[in-house]
């Protein structure tokens, strides 16, 4: 890669000049290519694509602002977006990580807890956004069954259509929609601010203890369906969902549900990866068609 396009960038975005004496590759992603870049006093991590992505990192930019805005949890400061004819990027301040302690789980609890209060009078974002390199539509909706429906599950069936789904799977995602909203006859979401993409790889600690979240896709929805994702891949533990609900408690119909909100998750990652994620849709779509009927 030519180095020079992204050194312009940074020092445009910053005001100070910028040389890049390192650029470590640094693993840990399976999207992006991810590169710590030094040089003299001056640390960035930065994310690169092809071109076609600009607007995935922009997307990615504008949440990591609206997170730092909240004042709830700390999240890496985006510094400057660029491309050239071959690749975008996007760079973002470093910070030094470390493992977390017994109190990064409790804050990080707390804290999610208190950016789900942030809220709004209506369902979305007020643009489209990326879940993973999915285009993930946000469009406003009042109601959030509708909202979930169609944005979430109806998008994803229709890819997975494309993407060589059985017809089975197909139909009983369809089924599972038109019935829905028996899953909520006792339970109205009001607008959350959410993450959006909350598994174990998009969390850490910096090295004072403090937790850091990144590689966000938020969107104002049901505060549920960020505490579900992070049920689905491990990595949160006891401490994190005591110091969660002693914040905010959760609803007992939240069993059934995360079901629902993470069949979003793994019929996206069929949509990605395919493999077996279709198999664990099918088996959570069965299981919500029966808790439903």
């Amino acid at each position: 890669m030519d180095w020079e396009p992204v050194e312009r960038s940074i020092s445009k975005a910053t005001g100070r000049q910028f040389k890049i004496a390192k650029a470590q590759s640094v693993g840990g992603g399976c999207i992006n290519n991810s590169f710590l870049l030094a040089g003299d006093d001056q640390r960035y991590f930065l994310k690169q694509n092809s071109s076609h992505h600009k607007d995935m990192f922009a997307a990615e930019a504008k949440a990591l602002n609206v997170l730092i805005g909240c004042h709830c949890l700390r999240a890496p400061t985006p510094i400057a977006l660029g491309e050239d004819s071959k690749f975008s990027w996007l760079a973002l301040e470093y910070l030094d990580l470390a493992q977390p302690a017994p109190s990064t789980s409790t804050a990080l609890g707390a804290g999610l807890a208190n950016l789900h209060r942030n809220s709004t009078r209506q369902f979305g974002w007020d643009q489209s956004n990326f879940i993973g390199t999915t285009k993930q539509v946000n469009n406003w909706t009042g109601n959030w069954v509708d909202f979930y429906t169609q944005q979430r599950l109806g998008f994803q069936l229709e890819l997975a259509k494309n993407n060589g789904a059985s017809s089975g799977l197909v139909d009983a995602g369809h089924r599972l929609m038109q019935q829905t909203h028996k899953l909520f006859s006792n339970y109205k979401p009001l607008p959350a601010l959410l993450h959006g993409d909350l598994w174990a790889g998009n969390w850490s600690a910096c090295l004072g203890g403090e937790p850091v979240i990144f590689d966000p896709a938020i969107y104002y929805g049901d505060r549920e369906a960020d505490l579900a994702m992070t049920e689905l891949f491990g990595g949160f533990d006891d401490r994190f969902y005591q110091s969660y609900r002693g914040t905010w408690d959760i609803d007992p119909g939240y069993t059934t549900r995360k079901v629902l909100y993470n069949l979003y998750h793994v019929l996206n990652h069929f949509n990605l990866f395919g493999g077996g994620y279709a198999t664990q849709a099918m088996d959570m779509i069965e299981r919500l068609n029966v808790e439903a009927s």
